[in-house]
């Protein structure tokens, strides 16, 4: 990660951050003396960390019951959770299920009456890659030994259950019968209500977030339970959707790939010939009129519709023709997170990434027997992290994109949602996001009427700071190391949040969790915006800067189509006010946005 200070002295420089991180021996320099690391850090963690008492334990939950400290690989007790199937009827005896696994809050002291269900996209992937390796009480990340606590479990804040759905994702089971996303939310409906009456939930506040393909998922089941009109089952109150599947594919692709790639030129070094080559189809292809059009602030009015049908399969295949080129001098390239390098990092799920890599010897976790025993899985069940078998009837989800109806009917009634990309991110672009909220009506208005400048601050903390992961802390050492300072941009309006995230991939809370930690504090009412400066809540009495300190948002700094020859309008990042609202209008221009290839499966 980078790493930002202040002059405070508070927080270390970013070359004593370094070295925490890599010897400055091979470069013939000498580190600074610093305390071994025996792991007396983690086990003051686990000796000091409270478990709360059962909280959710009765006679209709005991067969779900999973064993805190019998969970394979995982040598720490990971509290009290429960797993295992739930019919999508209220028919027990439904052969059509879902299989879940729910986490409640881990802090002593949380007595709010509120859930928030996690959904991974794809369609057919499973949610319990987020919990692995995102936001779930502990993380098995790419390359790394074994599974270690996560001080930035998102049950830390609240009772979280990831749900691998639908039928025919992860270990759920039965027949696929969904043609598209109303099939799905009623299904995921009936589900919901018996997981409700099992765990004796009714009447808590509803909370949804996922990624990718969960921007279709997501919006239309929370839609479906506003139309419920039941605060006792259904009772929506918010919503975060990370790198959505938005709208139509060829915004979210190829219009804004070339301006991704002249952004991240340092990350794929393209000849001239082959530069060129891009930047001629983006003019030609009127890409650089399109994003110079609509993707200003206020937007000029509603984009064409069925934009990508009149389209020419030369131009509507530039993205892939761009990653072709990427794998041709990165092997490695990562469509996820771009920038990844070789060698490629062994996986627990066996899919680090856009490239599938298990090395000899290795498992994939939840297909293991003792795995499956743990949490009361199917131990006749292969599980994948993404569905080889399509999970709609057909192959083809037949709903509309979620932009149209279902995502400003939950920004309406809730006034709580949470759009967020990572820059890093080209499988789903930034700027296809930006460009599929200019092209949404919310409020009673098109698109945001002003351009995202504020910073996203994320409170410096423990975890920020290399001397206090080697002294004895109340959290984990080196391995759940997360960021801190502005750490991106963040813009609210009429209930709607769109926040970047600097240096994360698609994934946000695997590549930024303090990031994702603090959008979940947002969503729950903790703080009032992503630029306070209040610390926090799990550290209230961390010290932070003044707000009148942290400046503009960071990320893209200026507006460049993409077309030959343009010129870019610098807007400055570094005054307390942007200068004028023309130097700002489309600061996010030199990103780009994605949908699905079909060739790659979204998490």
């Amino acid at each position: 990660m980078r790493w930002q200070t202040f002059t405070s002295g508070l927080l270390l420089t970013t070359a004593t951050v370094a070295e925490a991180r890599r010897s400055f021996q091979h470069v013939g320099k000498k580190e600074r003396s610093m305390p071994h690391d025996d792991g007396s850090a983690l086990a003051h963690f686990l000796a000091t960390r409270q478990v709360p008492e059962p909280k959710f334990a009765n006679e209709n939950t005991t067969k779900f019951s999973v064993n805190g400290t019998g969970i394979p690989d995982v040598d720490f007790d990971v509290g009290e959770s429960y797993a295992g199937y739930l019919p999508i009827t209220d028919n027990a005896t439904d052969t059509n299920e879902l299989f879940f696994w729910f986490f409640p809050s881990s802090t002593v002291n949380n007595t709010e009456k509120e859930i928030l269900l996690w959904l991974n996209g794809g369609p057919g992937c499973s949610s319990f890659e987020g919990l692995l390796q995102e936001n779930g009480p502990f993380v098995w990340q790419y390359g790394t030994l074994k599974p270690v606590p996560n001080p930035w479990a998102w049950n830390r804040l609240t009772n979280v259950v990831w749900v691998e759905q639908p039928v025919g994702t992860g270990f759920s089971r039965g027949e696929v019968t969904a043609r598209g996303e109303e099939d799905v939310a009623a299904q995921f409906l009936g589900f919901w209500k018996n997981f409700m009456e099992t765990f004796s939930l009714q009447g808590y506040k509803v909370y949804i977030a996922g990624e990718s393909y969960a921007g279709a998922y997501c919006p239309y089941i929370a839609s479906a339970m506003l139309d419920q009109n039941d605060t006792t089952y259904y009772d929506m109150s918010g919503m975060i959707i990370y790198d959505p599947v938005l709208g139509d594919d060829v915004v979210q692709e190829s219009t804004t790939t070339v301006p991704f790639v002249d952004y991240h030129k340092n990350l794929m070094t393209f000849n001239d010939s082959f530069s060129e080559y891009i930047h001629g189809l983006h003019d030609s292809c009127g890409f650089a009129d399109y994003n110079a059009k609509y993707l200003t602030y206020p937007p000029p009015g509603p984009q064409p519709p069925s934009y990508s049908q009149g389209v020419s399969d030369e131009c509507g295949s530039l993205w892939g023709v761009i990653l072709d080129e990427a794998l041709s001098i990165n092997p490695c390239f990562d469509v996820y997170q771009v920038a990844t390098t070789c060698p490629i990092l062994w996986d627990v799920l066996g899919f680090p990434g856009s490239i599938g890599y298990l090395p000899e010897g290795g498992e994939v976790y939840f297909d293991r027997e003792d795995v499956k025993l743990a949490i009361h899985a199917d131990v006749t069940h292969k599980w994948e992290e993404c569905a080889s078998g399509d999970v709609f009837v057909n192959g083809r989800d037949t709903s509309d994109p979620s932009t149209w109806k279902v995502l400003p009917h939950v920004i309406d009634s809730t006034k709580n949602v949470i759009i967020g990309h990572g820059t890093l991110d080209m499988i789903l672009l930034p700027n296809g996001t930006l460009l599929s909220i200019q092209n949404t009506t919310w409020g009673g208005q098109l698109g945001f009427q002003s351009p995202p400048v504020e910073p996203f601050f994320v409170p410096f903390h423990t975890l920020s700071t290399a001397d206090e992961i080697y002294a004895e802390t109340d959290e984990t050492a080196l391995g759940s190391i997360a960021g801190a300072g502005v750490m991106g941009t963040a813009h609210t309006e009429r209930g709607l949040t769109f926040v970047s995230i600097d240096l994360s991939g698609h994934m946000v809370p695997q590549y930024a969790p303090s990031a994702a930690f603090r959008h979940l504090e947002f969503l729950l009412g903790h703080v009032d915006s992503l630029s306070s400066v209040k610390p926090f809540s799990i550290e209230p009495n961390y010290p932070q800067p003044a707000a009148d300190t942290l400046g503009n948002g960071t990320g893209p700094s200026t507006f460049d189509t993409g077309a030959s020859g343009s010129t870019a309008d610098t807007v400055s990042a570094a005054t307390d006010k942007p200068s004028s609202a023309a130097s700002v209008v489309s600061s996010f221009v030199a990103l780009g946005g994605v949908a699905a290839a079909a060739m790659l499966l979204n998490l």
